[in-house]
């Protein structure tokens, strides 16, 4: 009786602790460019968002556009996608849900990101550790009841079932986890990338969904996180911070945090912690220079 009662304890710390750990480490990496960006035909700022990983709202602003005014082709965009990679795993797939990235992480070093679209506020993605136990071109898509429940509040045609197609939401890849009911697919809606708009599958835009298909194999190991705060110290001494907003609401403390991820980082004193609490308020999502400047540096 003592040992049942101390052992759910004991894991429930050690996971706590797991977590924590994970969580306080800096990142591995810093990703992405800022870009010039023209725009084709069809585009909007959702689309290129989705595309490159960045709110559409933050381009409107950086970009000094008005929300009213549709954009012009051969108009000229800069986008800023820098993202900071997380220090989860050494080899496997690694999906942050409030950075929205899926990372594809080998021999300790990153082999591929892309954006993804992950669970709505009120349908949240499960976290946790996977693996790729099936793998399917033009699945059909076998709608879970509590969709179907949904479908029928919402005045929908309610299906049991959509087959492979146009109208598929699952589109033409499936990459299904041990997580129960959830995978990694392709859609039929690319500009819902980079948002939170699923069921709580992980959606990859078509192309990323053909080349991540082909280089997955069955037993490939993951993980979800929830990390919406990272810091990343780069060679030359840089301190880089990405913020993203506590979407799922678990009472995130950001500040916190970043003094954690300072500490473990050894920053503490080469940090702008005014620059930080900037990053915070701004929560854009996209990884910004918080290094202190030092005498030299300051005009």
């Amino acid at each position: 009786m003592r040992y049942a009662l101390r052992w759910p304890i004991a894991c429930l710390m050690l996971a706590w602790s797991l977590a924590l750990s994970a969580q306080t480490l800096p990142g591995k990496a810093l990703i992405g460019d800022v870009y010039t960006y023209q725009v084709k035909a069809g585009d909007t700022l959702t689309r290129i968002g989705a595309r490159y990983g960045v709110d559409p709202y933050l381009l409107l602003r950086e970009n000094g556009l008005q929300e009213s005014r549709p954009l012009k082709i051969g108009q000229i965009l800069q986008i800023d996608n820098h993202h900071i990679v997380p220090s989860s795993l050494e080899d496997g797939i690694v999906i942050n849900l409030p950075q929205r990235m899926l990372f594809r992480m080998q021999g300790g070093g990153l082999e591929k990101a892309y954006p993804v679209g992950v669970g709505r506020p009120d349908w949240p993605t499960d976290t946790g550790d996977f693996e790729i136990v099936s793998r399917e071109e033009d699945k059909t898509w076998f709608v879970p009841p509590s969709i179907q429940r949904e479908m029928a509040r919402q005045g929908e045609v309610v299906k049991d079932r959509v087959p492979p197609g146009p109208d598929n939401p699952l589109g033409k890849y499936w990459m299904g986890l041990s997580l129960p009911g959830l995978g990694i697919h392709g859609t039929i809606a690319p500009e819902s990338i980079y948002h939170f708009q699923s069921h709580g599958c992980i959606r990859l835009h078509p192309d990323d969904a053909a080349e991540m298909f082909a280089t997955t194999n069955k037993g490939d190991a993951g993980i979800i996180i929830y990390e919406p705060v990272l810091l990343y110290v780069a060679p030359d001494n840089k301190i880089y911070l990405e913020v993203h907003r506590d979407i799922y609401r678990k009472g995130i403390d950001a500040n916190g945090l970043v003094k954690e991820l300072a500490a473990s980082a050894r920053v503490d004193d080469t940090i702008d912690w005014k620059k930080v609490a900037q990053v915070i308020a701004a929560h854009e999502g996209v990884a910004r220079d918080v290094t202190l400047a030092t005498d030299k540096e300051i005009p």
